[in-house]
């Protein structure tokens, strides 16, 4: 079987697996990663977004042999290392603004939320009320005016 090599929250794995396995199924699977959701398996609900090299992915979708030795996949494990802290600003956010209910989305939902902040910060402004329009991440709950207010909060300390 062949052999893929790239880094997950900062350490460089090795998996033998065939290249069109999902990177969703070798992280929860293989690597007991468990954080990123399997919610549709065809990157429509964004339950298991994720990060490679600081991007939202959606590793449903991505198969092992795209990743390269290194790429660096960031799942909501790995997120507090980022910033060096027990929590990652959005995660305290999500927290302090009780966004959740089940929780299923979360992960995905904090992911996309950090990585949008990342994106509007780059091109140097704030997240505008059309950035959080954008986010596709699904809440069968349905706290998305929590989660509008959490991405926000959490903006401002990030």
């Amino acid at each position: 079987m062949p052999q893929h090599t790239f880094r997950v929250n900062g350490e460089q794995v090795t998996v033998d697996v065939d290249g069109d396995v999902r990177l969703l199924w070798v992280l929860r699977d293989i690597l007991g990663i468990t954080g990123p959701k399997y919610g549709c398996g065809i990157n429509v609900c964004k339950a298991c977004t994720s990060h490679i090299n600081g991007k939202a992915v959606n590793p449903c979708a991505i198969p092992v042999a795209d990743l390269q030795p290194t790429d660096e996949v960031t799942t909501i494990e790995g997120l507090p290392a980022t910033v060096g802290k027990e929590l990652h600003p959005m995660q305290q956010a999500w927290l302090d603004r009780d966004v959740a209910q089940c929780g299923y989305c979360q992960p995905g939902q904090i992911m996309a939320a950090v990585a949008l902040v990342r994106r509007a910060k780059a091109e140097g402004r704030g997240i505008t009320d059309a950035d959080l329009d954008g986010l596709r991440n699904i809440c069968r709950c349905g706290t998305y005016s929590r989660i509008r207010e959490a991405i926000k909060a959490g903006a401002e300390n990030m």
